[in-house]
Order: C-alpha cells, then sequence, then structure tokens
C-alpha cells in the first residue's frame, strides 16, 4: 500500500512540475511583444488569416459591386463571403480542437 502511495504522490509531483512549466512558458509569451504573439498565432493556425482576408475581399467587392450596379456579381460576392465566413469559423473550431490535444512543446 506504500508503494502505491509513492507512486502517486512522485505523479502528482510530476503533474506539478510540468504544471508549472507550462505556467511559466506562458509568462514568458505574455512577455513578447505583439508582433512575436501574432506571428505565432498565425503559424500555429494560418487558416484563419486566410479565411479573414478572403472574407474581406469578397465583402470589399460585393460592395463595391453593389455600389456599381452589377447586382449578379454583388450576389454572387456576398454568397462567397458567407463561404469565407463558414471557412473561417470551421478553421478557428478545428484550431481550439488541434491546440486542445497537443501539448505545448518545451523549448
Amino acid at each position: 500500500m506504500d508503494k502505491e502511495n509513492a507512486s502517486l504522490s512522485e505523479k502528482e509531483r510530476l503533474e506539478w512540475v510540468e504544471t508549472f512549466q507550462q505556467i511559466n512558458q506562458l509568462e514568458a509569451q505574455e512577455k513578447k511583444g505583439i508582433r512575436e504573439r501574432m506571428i505565432n498565432k498565425i503559424k500555429s493556425n494560418p487558416f484563419v488569416p486566410i479565411g479573414m482576408l478572403a472574407t474581406t475581399a469578397a465583402l470589399t467587392v460585393g460592395i463595391y459591386s453593389m455600389k456599381t450596379g452589377n447586382k449578379r456579381r454583388s450576389q454572387l460576392m456576398m454568397r462567397a463571403r458567407i463561404f469565407a465566413q463558414g471557412f473561417t469559423v470551421a478553421a478557428l473550431l478545428l484550431g481550439i480542437v488541434v491546440a486542445s490535444k497537443t501539448k505545448p512543446t518545451e523549448n
């Protein structure tokens, strides 16, 4: 019984050490500038910025087409905008799932 308690205690200590290392890593990351954090986020899930750019482009072209009176292109761009927004939301959700399943790497 003592061996089980000792191994459990050792396991708990290891979990605490790992937790503290993760906290230290997060604190070190917070000390980085906004530019470095944005680059890290883009590298971890590049599909979100791509979806954001596609959404913005479709919206911009759609509004311009609406202003110039090209109803067909305007309607097409608004549909493309909806598709791009769906892609962005799916990329966000997929990124959250992947991040929750992977542990942060130690540097």
